[in-house]
């Protein structure tokens, strides 16, 4: 089907250093600008974003520091893409949460107010969240073919749940797992300890404050620490042990903390 569009309609993707939206660069961006009568214009660029690409986030999108070193920063391409989206409504796929405001960013730290309040904001995840119910009741009919009786009744979705999860092991043993960004995760197993480790791959605390890295030590997952390891900020701000164990982080949090600083202590 034509969209029915008044206006033109662009759709972009980011790919960035990471997704911390006050510190975090762009180093790629691809918009398709969909016109009212149908034409459609593309416009891709790599963006040097004049900070180095933590090997984590090039693994995910597959664009290193020497992929973009020769790239122009985003400033010098702002006005160019500023003109592009001119007049343009924006949509994507989670950019209301993501992209649109990483945007935004840049273009203010570039000296350019990109205005959205007149703009109509359209994100696909959105509508498929809404339409495609995640709740216990959807997975239930989903997965077992049933509707559940006395939804939000502790024992009626403990035993849902339950059918739910031998269901889908049925469903997908011997798949293979990939995550958002497509890379590959594992193998489906009808084994718990196996499906712990995809589904809790990289958690250290329960509230994702922490984060292992790819050579499994353990990260600070938010703030001017994101990624660096817990060890060496220790090491180097001692005193963030302290502001932490006082702030308001869960005692969970606080525990995985205590227990690298004690390892530390032991080595």
């Amino acid at each position: 089907m034509n969209l029915n569009l008044k206006h033109p309609l662009a759709f972009f993707d980011l790919e960035a250093t990471g997704i911390n939206i006050s510190t975090d660069r762009i180093v790629e961006i691809s918009i398709l600008k969909v016109y009212p009568d149908g034409k459609e214009e593309i416009k891709t660029l790599k963006i040097n974003p004049t900070i180095p690409i933590p090997r984590e986030s090039s693994l995910i999108h597959g664009i290193y520091d020497e992929d973009v070193k020769d790239s122009p920063t985003f400033k010098e391409v702002a006005r160019e893409l500023h003109r592009f989206f001119e007049g343009a409504d924006l949509a994507g796929f989670n950019v209301l949460k993501y992209d649109i405001p990483l945007l935004v960013e840049e273009f203010l730290r570039s000296g350019i107010d990109f205005d959205i309040e007149k703009r109509n904001l359209l994100d696909a995840q959105k509508i498929f969240h809404m339409m495609e119910k995640r709740n216990l009741t959807a997975a239930y009919k989903f997965y077992c073919g049933k509707t559940l009786e006395n939804a939000h009744s502790a024992e009626a979705d403990t035993l849902a749940t339950y059918e739910v999860f031998k269901a889908q092991v049925a469903k997908y043993e011997g798949e293979e797992v990939e995550d958002l960004q497509g890379n590959k995760m594992g193998i489906i197993e009808n084994d718990m300890k196996k499906i712990h480790a995809l589904i809790n791959e990289k958690m250290v605390d329960l509230a994702g404050r922490f984060v292992f890295n790819d050579q499994g030590q353990e990260c600070f997952n938010f703030g001017k620490l994101k990624g660096k390891t817990i060890e060496q900020v220790l090491k180097e701000e001692p005193g963030y042990y302290d502001w932490m164990m006082k702030g308001d982080f869960p005692l969970d949090t606080k525990r995985k903390l205590t227990q690298v600083k004690l390892r530390g202590f032991n080595k």
